[in-house]
């Protein structure tokens, strides 16, 4: 994993900060040895530390007993919340509903305030796969977004940075994890630090700077997503929202294909008719589609035949289970 320098605690401190005085609830998960935990706790950020790592917990919890309160340390992995085994959970698996029985925190309605904001440090191994998760769960109101919208700050490579806010038409990078992720959240780069600036706690003790093709891949970006207030307006609900990812997942496993011929693949005999409603050119390709397109698209599909049998049942299924 990697573990933040002292020299960055306060950047990221002045980054999460909402302004002077008492600072806000914040969990933080893998905190390691607690170097941004500490500097969180002088901000005035009441803490509470998810750790995984059985070798950081002895001097966290010492850290926790010192203080009044201002510090809960559990046991367990923000990337193993609510997994589908069936049973009991064993640590490092949490359940995020006793985890935010734990902080205090209640649900409430998707379009309020943020109850919780979470920080952390994402690992960069199945990088791609763990903001998957984290997409399907928030779409799907499931998880930690059943208490509403939980903003995330998370550091997280400068190539999946780039794909994050990638712009239509460029085909290599503009991707479904690209439409989803803008459509659903607010994303706001807070900071971007060089790789040198973090340890690791690999055996050699270099950073394991992962490779990135062609993509730019010199920065950790501290990253904030908001979940979208108006998310769920229209004719996508979280009921139907792992068909819509489905679709959009699909339409982009050929990205420089025309929108048509996706339609006519589905079987759709109005096609034509359907684009000049959108006002979508009838040649546009599917990289060239913004991402209200996708959302303006999918609900006008809610009332064709497409969308109200078992077409994608299967499939979604599938790919639901392979992201959880």
């Amino acid at each position: 994993r990697f573990i933040a320098c002292p020299q960055l605690a306060r950047t990221v401190r002045r980054c999460l900060q909402g302004g002077a005085g008492p600072q806000p609830l914040l969990l933080e998960f893998a905190p390691g040895p607690g170097i941004l935990t500490r500097s969180l706790l002088d901000a005035g950020f009441r803490v509470v530390a998810l750790e995984s790592n059985s070798d950081f917990l002895t001097d966290l919890q010492s850290l926790e007993n010192s203080l009044d309160g201002q510090l809960k340390v559990i046991h367990g992995d923000f990337f193993r919340l609510d997994p589908l085994a069936k049973g009991a959970l064993k640590p490092p698996a949490v359940s995020s509903d006793k985890l935010f029985k734990a902080l205090g925190v209640a649900a409430v309605p998707w379009r309020a305030d943020v109850p919780l904001k979470i920080f952390g440090i994402v690992p960069q191994q199945l990088e791609r796969n763990r903001l998957w998760r984290l997409l399907f769960a928030m779409y799907e109101c499931s998880s930690i977004y059943r208490y509403g919208r939980v903003e995330l700050n998370l550091f997280i490579s400068e190539k999946e940075y780039t794909v994050l806010t990638a712009k239509p038409g460029k085909s290599k990078i503009y991707q479904a994890l690209t439409v989803l992720a803008q459509l659903g959240y607010e994303i706001e780069l807070l900071h971007k630090e060089p790789w040198s600036s973090f340890a690791t706690n690999l055996k050699n003790g270099g950073p394991a700077i992962p490779k990135a093709g062609q993509l730019p891949n010199d920065h950790f970006c501290l990253v904030r997503l908001t979940p979208q207030q108006n998310l769920f307006t229209g004719g996508l609900k979280p009921s139907n929202a792992s068909t819509f990812i489905f679709m959009v997942k699909q339409s982009f496993a050929k990205p420089k294909s025309k929108l048509t011929d996706r339609l006519n693949s589905w079987s759709l005999d109005y096609s034509d008719t359907l684009l000049k409603a959108l006002e979508i050119p009838k040649n546009a390709a599917m990289c060239n589609l913004y991402p209200e397109d996708y959302k303006r698209l999918f609900e006008a599909l809610q009332n064709s035949d497409l969308f109200a049998g078992t077409f994608f049942h299967d499939e979604v299924l599938a790919s639901t289970r392979t992201m959880n």
